[in-house]
């Protein structure tokens, strides 16, 4: 099983949401390759998955990407623990703080 921090506001990169205008989420684009690539050969999904993480701006490391491919290419099921960080709160504070009045 693997694991990824993201932040609340990039929770539509990783998973759908039919609610957001991003377009392929992570999620969909896995899918769409364990679908495809069952039964190939590890070193042939890796980078495909690497484009993927990187056009939805995701921090897998290799290793990560290895172990997703691994499951791709087994056809076998794969978990991904997903931890969201929220904005702290001076973070939002300071986002939304009005202009200065003159």
């Amino acid at each position: 099983m693997g694991e990824i921090t993201v932040s609340a506001q990039d929770m539509d990169h990783l998973l759908c949401d039919p609610a957001s205008a991003y377009g392929t989420p992570y999620q969909r684009a896995y899918a769409e390759l364990a679908a495809a690539h069952c039964g190939r050969p590890v070193t042939e999904i890796v980078p495909l998955l690497r484009a993927a993480a990187d056009k939805a701006v995701l921090g897998f490391t290799t290793a990560d990407l290895t172990e997703q491919a691994e499951a791709i290419s087994s056809g076998a099921r794969y978990e991904l623990r997903v931890r969201v960080r929220e904005l702290r709160r001076d973070t939002l504070a300071t986002l939304h703080r009005p202009a200065a009045v003159r």
